[in-house]
């Protein structure tokens, strides 16, 4: 009998760890949900306006805003018939002034997200690491950071146009380890956080960060060769949404704790 209580007496204590542990963990719940929003708007805000801007010029025209030759365009659809690409869009005077705050302010809240999903998983693991996700996610930032600044500077070396490809990739590429890592953390960790989560949501990112890479792997080798410029413009428009969609899906995957 005595055995009994005292292993009844355990159960009890662990799962009111557990609870406490949960509880602990919703102020980083409701960051991430915030963040995860911040991260979606602030990008995809800004490289629309910089399209409508380019596409609609004769609305600056007498201003010190006068839009550069070389960003304004006709009326399209990129996302359907890459007639630009998000550079040309968004890396002329006035755009950069938009394009590139953006980008300064996404990444620096990429930096949070990552962080504070590293403090929730270091939580519900009851560990104090830094996991690979939060690694690769900070490294994701810093390149995007690093593509912002280059963007719109113009060298006339080899060299340095193929660097700026290298650090567009290496965004796209460790952005996406970074989702992968943290979606296999949370379904390991599926049946502790089932309350607190929108089991759905888990799988469609699952899904989306499946999608993504097939798309990268099965898209490379058109993309390292000269020509089909309209579907490169196309393909960058839409992967990068697709790319800030997994934070869209972050924001309705945890349910409001508060």
């Amino acid at each position: 009998m005595d055995e009994e209580k005292l292993a009844q007496k355990k159960e009890e204590q662990e799962k009111e760890i557990k609870k406490i542990i949960i509880k602990q963990a919703m102020n980083e719940i409701t960051q991430i949900r915030k963040l995860s929003l911040w991260i979606f708007l602030t990008p995809i805000i800004a490289i629309n306006l910089c399209l409508i801007i380019s596409q609609n010029p004769e609305f600056l025209e007498n201003t010190i805003f006068k839009v550069d030759q070389i960003g304004r365009s006709g009326f399209s659809i990129p996302y359907l018939d890459g007639s630009l690409s998000i550079s040309r869009a968004s890396r002329t005077y006035p755009q950069y002034l938009i394009f590139k705050p953006a980008m300064f302010l996404t990444a620096a809240v990429l930096y949070f997200y990552w962080t504070t999903n590293n403090k929730l998983v270091n939580k519900l693991y009851s560990s104090n690491i830094d996991y690979k996700f939060k690694t690769f996610g900070i490294l994701s930032a810093l390149f995007l950071i690093l593509h912002s600044i280059f963007l719109g500077i113009k060298f006339d070396f080899q060299i340095y146009k193929l660097f700026r490809r290298i650090v567009l990739v290496l965004f796209i590429i460790f952005e996406l380890i970074a989702q992968g890592m943290l979606v296999f953390h949370f379904y390991k960790l599926k049946k502790k956080i089932e309350k607190f989560i929108v089991k759905r949501v888990l799988i469609m990112k699952l899904i989306l960060v499946i999608i993504l890479s097939f798309v990268a792997i099965l898209s490379l080798p058109i993309l390292i060769t000269e020509g089909n410029t309209h579907f490169k413009h196309a393909l960058e428009w839409n992967y990068f949404i697709g790319v800030i969609m997994f934070y869209l899906f972050s924001r309705f995957f945890w349910r409001n704790v508060l």
